[in-house]
């Protein structure tokens, strides 16, 4: 099992994740001779798992069922176990594209935490590009590695335990792209110019705060990047529902019903739209925006070394 190639059967040591619906999943590590509860019963992993196809409907103990799905950076980042704040698909489709990265890229990260962007960066430069990742905290460094390890990807991967805003990347002019989520970014940012290459590459920093934007960007300044700029991406997510509204009489429809003799009590006319006037109201599907949504997570700093 890799998170960047597809396995089509489940194997011993595997990280899978237990779909029982859209807002609940969890992942497992499946081993022989191992349980797994769930609110439908218990699922065991030699029977039920081991050599079962991913995407498979499982039964489960009390006669619940589950999907057992193929884990994904998307699907890991709805359910990794959180170390540390992390960031979400929103965010992290838009640093992908924004940083260029490609299959090939080289990528400098700092800091590791949870490994929610970890693995989506893996994915996008594999098969032949690298992650350098470092982290501050020793034992998340450690477990970073670990997941890596276990997720099949540790060969894309090289994880550091050290104060980047010290002692930078350990590269020097090869990454195509620089990461930055740290509480002082503007202190690697000298760090983040030596390890991009010569000319061209892109710089993206996270922040929550304003006035750490505001200190990133004299920085990027200073240390000569351009086309300096700054977003915050805000997602609204729309449900589709069947809406019921009152049609306005207008007085016409009763008027061309009276004049083409429609018969309202005659079977063959109870489906036609003249019925649905008649009912004064009609259905359609449309998108309603959901009462809450997500608000402020952080500001995305972008720049490029000129």
């Amino acid at each position: 099992m890799s998170f960047v190639e597809y396995g089509d059967l489940i194997k011993d040591g595997d990280t899978a994740i237990v779909f029982l619906g859209h807002e609940s999943m969890f992942p497992v590590k499946v081993q022989h001779g191992t349980v797994t509860q769930t609110k439908y019963g218990v699922i065991r992993h030699s029977t039920d798992l081991i050599g079962k196809k991913y995407g498979s409907k499982v039964t489960c103990s009390k006669g619940g069922w589950v999907f057992i799905l193929h884990p994904t950076p998307e699907l890991w980042t709805m359910n990794l176990p959180h170390r540390t704040q992390i960031l979400y698909s929103t965010d992290i489709s838009i640093i992908t594209m924004m940083l260029e990265l490609k299959p090939g890229s080289i990528v400098c990260e700092s800091g590791t935490g949870s490994g929610s962007l970890s693995h989506a960066v893996i994915r996008t430069v594999a098969p032949m590009g690298h992650l350098y990742t470092v982290e501050f905290h020793q034992q998340r460094a450690e477990k970073a590695r670990e997941e890596f390890r276990e997720h099949g990807v540790e060969h894309l991967v090289t994880v550091t335990n050290q104060d980047v805003c010290k002692n930078g990347f350990g590269v020097s002019n090869i990454a195509d792209a620089v990461f930055l989520d740290i509480p002082s970014p503007w202190e690697a940012i000298g760090h983040a110019k030596s390890a991009l290459k010569a000319e061209g590459g892109r710089i993206c920093s996270f922040s929550p705060c304003i006035e750490q934007v505001q200190r990133t960007c004299l920085a990027m300044e200073e240390y000569g990047f351009t086309e300096i700029n700054t977003l915050e991406i805000l997602l609204r997510v729309y449900n589709v529902r069947t809406i019921s509204l009152q049609i306005p009489d207008l007085g016409k429809a009763a008027e061309d019903n009276s004049s083409t003799g429609f018969d309202s009590s005659n079977p063959s006319n109870q489906g036609s739209p003249c019925s649905n006037l008649q009912q004064g109201a009609v259905q359609f599907k449309s998108g309603v925006p959901l009462r809450e949504m997500v608000g402020h997570t952080g500001y995305l700093t972008f720049a490029t070394k000129s």
